[in-house]
């Protein structure tokens, strides 16, 4: 039986190496949310020339929007969200050092080339499993767009986060991987 392959959040260049398509691990540390909205206003504030609310480099960032904690919990469920809605800001958040993101489906090539330039990794959670994701949240906090309700940036402090490599820092697509093998010739 393969060992429980754990990995601290932030990621270095080293790390994401070691991951290859269909790898399966858990994430502990700080990682961040934010989808579409958010993605959005984080490119309009580089194009402005103004500062992020956290730094990129080596950070996770989990397209989810969390729902409301209920009482003594830090986070309502926290399931993720379609990775190729944030194709559009991905690419130029890549390059101004955002390396780690999980989400779920496929992505452009435009995604998959600026993870092959700069080495990053596309990483997919398990989408349906929100409640349970949520268990692995151990602390949030909104610190960005807080008008934004669920599509704030938040700072989340998680305990194993379960994920699968889905696109690796050379290209190869799990998504595509698995199609070809059960494709008929």
């Amino acid at each position: 039986m393969e060992e429980k392959r754990i990995m601290q959040a932030p990621f270095t260049d080293e790390k994401i190496k070691s991951l290859k398509a269909g790898d399966m691990l858990y994430i502990s540390g700080t990682i961040y949310t934010a989808r579409d909205a958010a993605h959005k206003r984080l490119c309009e504030m580089l194009e402005a020339g103004e500062p992020m609310p956290f730094d990129f480099e080596g950070q996770v960032v989990y397209y989810a929007g969390p729902c409301p904690a209920k009482p003594g919990q830090p986070i309502g469920s926290v399931g993720p969200t379609t990775g190729g809605r944030m194709d559009a800001y991905s690419p130029t958040l890549i390059d101004k050092g955002l390396r780690v993101m999980i989400g779920k489906g496929s992505r452009s090539n435009e995604v998959i080339e600026a993870l092959k330039k700069h080495t990053g990794v596309y990483f997919a959670a398990i989408g349906g499993a929100a409640a349970l994701m949520a268990k692995c949240v151990k602390h949030a906090e909104v610190i960005a767009f807080d008008e934004l309700g669920t599509e704030a940036i938040r700072r989340l402090t998680v305990e194993e986060l379960p994920v699968i490599v889905a696109i690796d820092c050379e290209g190869n697509d799990m998504y595509k991987m698995g199609v070809s093998r059960y494709m008929q010739k």
